[in-house]
C-alpha cells in the first residue's frame, strides 16, 4: 500500500508518489498522460472520467461536468444526469479522485489507500472539509488537506535543497493563489496567502472566445457561442491557441461551419490586451501578499499551467524585482510536494530520501463571531483570529452579554475580514446556555484552527473560568458522516 499526493485541479489533476529510491515522481494516467482532465461525463448512469470525458464533452456537453472545484462546499449545487440522478460536488470530485487513485495503483503495482489532497490556500473551512469528504467517498484515507502553494514550496525545497524565501504564484485552470513561503532549516513557513477561487486560465479562455466569436460574426459567419456543442468546440480551439501563444507570437483559431472555415489570427499583444484586466487582478493580489508578508522574496515560483503565459512572468518579475524560478515543473510541483508530505505522514510505503521539511502554515481566512456593537447597536463581525495567523493556533476575545439575567447566547462563527456581516460567511452557530446573573456578564470566546485549517470553538465565563460549552460547528455546507458512508457505498456500485 502506498500513500500518494493528489493535486485535485479545477481543469486538470495530477497524482504523485515517492518511489522505491525515495524520490517523488509523477504517475501517468491510464492513457499515458501526466495529467488527467478534471471532467466527468455520464453514459446513461456510467461515469466516464478524464481524457475520454473531455472528448465526450464536445459531443454531449449536457452530460458532462467541468470546473466542479469551483462549487465544492456549496450545499445547493447539483449536477443532474439525463436520467435524473443528482450528484453533489463532493460526489463528482470523488469520481475524479477514484480515477486518479486507480491509475496510480496500476502504475505502482499496488493499491493506493492513503492520500494527501491539495486545495487552494484561501479555501475556507467548508471547502476544505468538502474536499476531504470527496476523498473519503472515493475510498481514500485522507492524511491531510494541504495548501497548493505550500505543496509547491515543498517540491522546490526538496528538489533544490536550499533555503529560500519564495513567492509562489499559482495560476491554474480555474483558481488562483499567491503565497509567500520561507523554506529554511528544515521548516516550510507560510508568511502570507491570498487568492481568488473564481479566477484562472478558464477566464483567460473566455476573453479570447468572446473576441474570436465577435470576429467571426463580423465576417458574416454564425455565432460560435450559439449552442453548447459549438461553444465547447470554440473553447477547445481557443485554449489551444492560448497555449500556442505562450511559445509563439501568433496563433490561428479556425472554426468550420456549413462547409466554410472561418479563421481568426490572434497575436500575443492582442491576447494580452484582451486579458489585461485578469492579469491586473492577479497583480493586485500579489501586491497584497507582499505587503502582508512584510518581506521581499528571493525567488518567484510559477505554478499552474496558466503561469506559462509570458506576461505572467514579466508581471511577477516587475512587481517583485526578482526573476522567476523555473526549476520545478509548473504542472507537477503541487502533486510532487503533496507526495513528499504523504510519504512523511503515512505509516506504510517508501520514505523520501531526504527528511521532508516541516510545514508551518497560516490561516487563509479570518475567524470571528457576529456581535452587536455597544456604540452603534448594529450587528457586525468581530475578528478573533486574523487571516495569515500561523497555525495551529488558538485565540480568544472577551464579550459582554446584552441584558441582565440573560440565559442564553447565540454564537455565530464567521470567516472573513469585513466588519459588515454581509461580506463574510457564517460557517456555523450554536446556542449556549449561561447562568443568569442580575447584571450582564463577560464571556470569553476561544477559537482555534488546526493544521488543516479546521475550526474549533470554546465558550467560557470570564469571571469564574467555568466552561459554558465547546461545540462542533454546524457546517451546513458539509456532509455528515452517514452521508459520506452512503455516498461511498453508492460509488462502489458504479463501474
Amino acid at each position: 500500500m502506498t500513500a500518494v499526493g493528489i493535486d485535485l485541479g479545477t481543469t486538470y489533476s495530477a497524482v504523485a508518489a515517492v518511489d522505491s529510491s525515495g524520490q517523488p515522481v509523477l504517475l501517468a494516467g491510464a492513457d499515458g498522460d501526466p495529467v488527467t482532465p478534471s471532467v466527468v461525463c455520464f453514459d446513461g448512469e456510467t461515469p466516464i472520467v478524464g481524457r475520454a470525458a473531455r472528448v465526450a464533452a464536445a459531443r454531449s456537453p449536457h452530460e458532462c461536468v467541468e470546473l466542479v472545484k469551483r462549487h465544492i462546499g456549496e450545499p445547493s449545487w447539483r449536477f443532474e444526469t439525463a436520467l435524473g440522478t443528482a450528484y453533489t460536488a463532493e460526489q463528482i470530485s470523488a469520481l475524479i479522485l477514484r480515477k486518479l487513485a486507480r491509475d496510480a495503483g496500476a502504475a505502482l503495482g499496488r493499491p493506493v489507500r492513503e492520500a494527501v489532497i491539495t486545495v487552494p490556500a484561501y479555501f475556507d473551512d467548508a471547502r476544505r472539509r468538502a474536499t476531504a469528504d470527496a476523498g473519503r467517498i472515493a475510498g481514500l484515507d485522507v492524511l491531510r488537506v494541504l495548501n497548493e502553494p505550500t505543496a509547491a514550496a515543498l517540491a522546490f525545497g526538496y528538489a533544490s535543497g536550499r533555503d529560500e524565501t519564495l513567492l509562489v504564484y499559482d495560476l491554474g485552470g480555474g483558481t488562483f493563489d499567491v503565497t509567500m513561503v520561507r523554506v529554511t532549516g528544515g521548516v516550510c513557513e507560510v508568511l502570507a496567502t491570498d487568492g481568488d477561487r473564481n479566477l484562472g486560465g478558464f477566464d483567460f479562455d473566455n476573453a479570447l472566445m468572446l473576441h474570436v466569436a465577435e470576429r467571426i460574426r463580423a465576417a458574416g459567419g454564425p455565432d460560435p457561442l450559439d449552442g453548447d456543442t459549438a461553444e465547447a468546440a470554440l473553447r477547445d480551439h481557443c485554449e489551444q491557441a492560448k497555449r500556442s501563444l505562450s511559445a509563439l507570437p501568433e496563433a490561428t483559431v479556425a472554426i468550420g461551419s456549413g462547409g466554410h472555415v472561418y479563421t481568426v489570427d490572434v497575436t500575443r499583444p492582442t491576447f494580452e490586451e484582451l486579458t489585461a484586466g485578469l492579469l491586473r487582478r492577479t497583480e493586485e493580489i500579489v501586491r497584497d501578499v507582499l505587503e502582508a508578508a512584510g518581506v521581499r522574496p528571493g525567488a518567484v515560483l510559477l505554478v499552474g499551467g496558466s503561469s506559462r503565459m509570458p506576461m505572467v512572468a514579466a508581471m511577477a518579475e516587475r512587481v517583485t524585482g526578482v526573476r522567476a524560478d523555473r526549476s520545478v515543473h509548473p504542472d507537477q510541483a503541487v502533486a510532487l510536494g503533496a507526495a513528499v508530505q504523504a510519504a512523511a505522514l503515512s505509516r506504510s510505503g517508501p520514505r523520501a530520501t531526504r527528511e521532508p521539511v516541516a510545514v508551518l502554515d497560516v490561516t487563509s481566512q479570518s475567524l470571528g463571531i457576529a456581535v452587536r456593537s455597544a456604540s452603534t447597536g448594529s450587528e457586525e463581525n468581530s475578528v478573533v483570529i486574523p487571516r495569515n495567523t500561523p497555525i495551529p493556533c488558538q485565540a480568544g476575545r472577551r464579550y459582554r452579554t446584552l441584558a441582565e439575567n440573560q440565559r442564553e447566547i447565540l454564537v455565530e462563527v464567521t470567516e472573513g475580514d469585513d466588519t459588515d456581516l454581509r461580506y463574510v460567511t457564517i460557517v456555523g452557530s450554536a446556542r449556549i446556555a449561561i447562568p443568569p446573573r442580575p447584571e450582564s456578564v463577560t464571556i470569553d470566546v476561544v477559537m482555534s484552527y488546526d493544521e488543516d485549517g479546521m475550526i474549533g470553538v470554546d465558550v467560557v465565563e470570564s469571571a469564574t473560568g467555568d466552561p459554558l460549552g465547546d461545540f462542533e460547528i454546524d457546517r451546513r455546507a458539509n456532509l455528515d458522516a452517514r452521508e459520506v458512508d452512503r455516498m461511498r457505498e453508492a460509488l462502489r456500485t458504479l463501474t
